[in-house]
């Protein structure tokens, strides 16, 4: 059975930093694309990174570039998104999304449609 559980959201002011981690069990985390979307309030849910399997290539959106790493531990099984220079609109519901299918081909950039397994979630607030 897979399973993705997100822990490490919290309180943090501007300029601070979080990692973020994904518990992952039921599939080998090596050979699947893995993903971080994030949700913030009134907005739709958007892709932040992902590591892609295809060619081993990670994505960054934009917003986010330079200051968020998303990583991967197989051993512990466990996805990581370290997060530094927070701003105010970083706020948002981060999840961890896995395609976990006989043949997954990913975008480059993260689709919600992409994804079939998904944790439940992690609240981020940036906020002074």
């Amino acid at each position: 059975q897979v399973q993705l559980v997100e822990s490490g959201g919290g309180l943090v002011q501007p300029g601070g930093s979080l990692r973020l981690s994904c518990a992952t069990s039921g599939f080998a985390l090596n050979y699947f694309p893995i993903a971080w979307f994030r949700q913030a309030p009134g907005k739709e849910r958007e892709g932040v990174s992902c590591i892609r399997r295809l060619d081993t290539t990670t994505y960054y959106a934009d917003a986010v570039k330079g200051r968020f790493t998303i990583s991967t531990d197989n051993a512990n099984n466990t996805v990581y998104l370290e997060m530094r220079s927070l701003k105010p609109e970083d706020t948002a519901v981060y999840y961890c999304a896995a395609c976990v299918r006989a043949m997954c081909v990913v975008s480059p950039s993260p689709q919600i449609s992409e994804y079939n397994y998904w944790g439940q979630g992690t609240q981020v607030t940036v906020s002074s």
